[in-house]
């Protein structure tokens, strides 16, 4: 059996122009299977990870069998590929990969192109779902929407468009609707689509969309949400007709994404799909989204949130004012090259009574040196309320912290497997 980990760290992970034309590649090969299954397609700057597991579970709960494709992954590749939770095997995976390697090599000189990582897990993932009957998938993009991996497929039941702020500027566009219109290349025709009122710019381009493809455009508003509270348990609200939800995430903003997702059901009703009031709530109550504002220690208290952009950063902030503004706040810091780390680290300094440790993250190629992010910070943070230390000595250091403190691990979603792992080892040593 391949070694999948081995396998997929050493494939091709570069990009080219964008293009459809290697999944089109694919697909064709299996003779268009894709065009026979439902699909939920997710696009947005941030939500899309929520909105997924959100609809995956109600539907789950509800008796349907579900296909969920996510990313990025946690620990292993696995997880951006399961049905109804259940991750796909070690060995399906690898039969897969042995399956399509003729046809990678034969796109790859045809084409004189590499096929993508992306492009091959987006490939096992549909053929997984296909060969299993899945009643409903629900797609996660990857990065954007038009040129996204997962846009292959032609006519999908709803498309979900979450939040649009700033961030893979580089491919998606400088300005929000440019960035948008990336987005809105998941709209298809005949179809239905879901976002959330914001600027006008913004839902002017989904306005624009929707109507050159006959797609039903609908606009979640926040007068639809009512009778909103929260313990460090829940937070309660009540949407439309649906009254006493409560739902198992942290944030205002998961309170939109529930809304989303909410919005997408009573469109799936209209569909002639069965879902009940009672799958609804049992689905927000349970639903679970590794990496946002998990805890993964009690004492001390250590606490993982993925926040790598600008939307998601302040997103932190008002959640950490929300559920820890009685505690002091260490925040343990690694941000990937490529993000706009200046600004994210601009924005966390406005907590002016924490504690900053920096970390050149877990791959010294990938992230930022913990002396390019202490040049900036040093800019909006005293330096005396600055550390700069390795991610393992970080995390030495907080799981020796007082107990009137919380401390965040943010900045990426890929120190996750690092930092899950040692602290579970530091956990398990005490016991």
């Amino acid at each position: 059996m391949i070694d999948i980990e081995n396998y997929l760290n050493n494939f091709y992970k570069g990009t080219k122009n964008p293009s459809l034309d290697a999944m089109r590649f694919f697909m064709n090969e299996y003779n268009n299977f894709e065009s026979e299954m439902k699909f939920i397609h997710i696009a947005g700057t941030n939500g899309k990870g929520s909105c997924t597991e959100i609809i995956s579970n109600i539907l789950r709960i509800q008796g349907y069998k579900v296909g969920k494709f996510i990313s990025p992954h946690l620990i292993k590749y696995n997880e951006r590929i399961s049905i109804n939770n259940k991750l796909i095997s070690d060995e399906e995976m690898s039969s897969l990969i042995e399956e399509l390697k003729p046809k990678i090599e034969l796109y790859n000189k045809k084409e004189n192109n590499n096929i993508t990582l992306f492009e091959l897990i987006t490939t096992i993932a549909l053929l997984y779902f296909y060969r299993n009957n899945v009643d409903f998938v629900i797609l996660e993009t990857g990065l954007g929407g038009l040129y996204d991996c997962t846009n292959i497929i032609s006519s999908p039941l709803v498309s979900i468009i979450t939040s649009i702020g700033y961030d893979h500027m580089q491919i998606l566009g400088n300005s929000l609707p440019e960035i948008a219109y990336q987005k809105a290349g998941i709209i298809k025709s005949n179809s239905n689509t879901v976002i959330f009122e914001q600027d006008k710019e913004i839902i002017n381009v989904f306005i624009k969309q929707c109507e050159k493809k006959n797609n039903a455009l609908h606009i979640v508003s926040k007068n639809d949400i009512s009778n909103y509270s929260y313990d460090l348990n829940y937070q309660y609200f009540n949407y439309k007709n649906i009254p006493d939800l409560r739902i198992n995430l942290k944030g205002k903003m998961q309170i939109q994404n529930a809304s989303l997702c909410l919005e997408t059901i009573n469109i799936l009703k209209t569909l002639g799909y069965f879902i009940s009031d009672e799958s609804v709530k049992k689905g927000l109550s349970t639903v679970v989204h590794r990496g946002r504002m998990e805890v993964l220690s009690n004492n001390p208290l250590v606490v993982y949130d993925g926040a790598h952009n600008e939307p998601a950063i302040l997103n932190l902030l008002n959640m950490i004012n929300m559920y820890y503004s009685d505690l002091k706040r260490v925040y343990i810091i690694s941000i990937l090259k490529r993000k706009d780390y200046d600004n994210m680290l601009k924005l966390l300094s406005q907590d002016k009574t924490a504690l900053f440790i920096l970390t050149s993250g877990n791959d010294l190629k990938r992230y930022a040196s913990k002396e390019e992010l202490f040049y900036s910070a040093k800019k909006y943070i005293n330096p005396k309320s600055i550390l700069k230390l390795s991610l393992t000595n970080a995390i030495k250091y907080v799981m020796t912290s007082s107990t009137n403190s919380v401390n965040l691990f943010v900045g990426s979603f890929y120190t996750y497997s690092t930092i899950f792992k040692e602290i579970s080892l530091l956990i398990r040593s005490k016991l």
